[in-house]
């Protein structure tokens, strides 16, 4: 078992559909890590941010109509490290994000597993 594996962080997971984020869920428990719940809207997933107890994020770019930028904000100035999640969305991120993890979808296991490595 890897250091990232035995580490077991808490982690929200910020996805607008339902099977992706259930299969992230599945991940990261395979990978000895705690699904911290699940938000599928931007209002959900502020409040999940204020509510807190997790460690990491994975935030989904385009939630629905509307990108995570708002998430992002406030995961920083929390000091929440997270892992942006894409299929390939059509604008840059902002400048500030130019430089986050990204997590490309379709997910594998050894791509999760990677990037949760990366965000130690």
């Amino acid at each position: 078992m890897s250091v990232t594996e035995m580490s077991g962080r808490s982690i929200l997971i910020i996805e607008d559909e339902p099977l992706i984020a259930m299969m992230l869920e599945d991940f990261l428990e395979s990978l000895g890590h705690s699904p911290a719940g699940t938000a599928d809207n931007i209002g959900d997933a502020l409040a999940s941010v204020d509510r807190g107890g997790f460690d990491l994020a994975i935030l989904d770019v385009n939630l629905g109509r509307d990108e995570c930028w708002p998430v992002a904000d406030k995961l920083s100035e929390r000091g929440i490290p997270f892992i942006l999640a894409t299929g390939g969305h059509v604008s840059s991120p902002p400048e500030n994000y130019a430089r986050a993890l990204t997590l490309i979808k379709p997910f594998t296991l050894d791509s999760v597993r990677e990037v949760l490595a990366a965000a130690d």
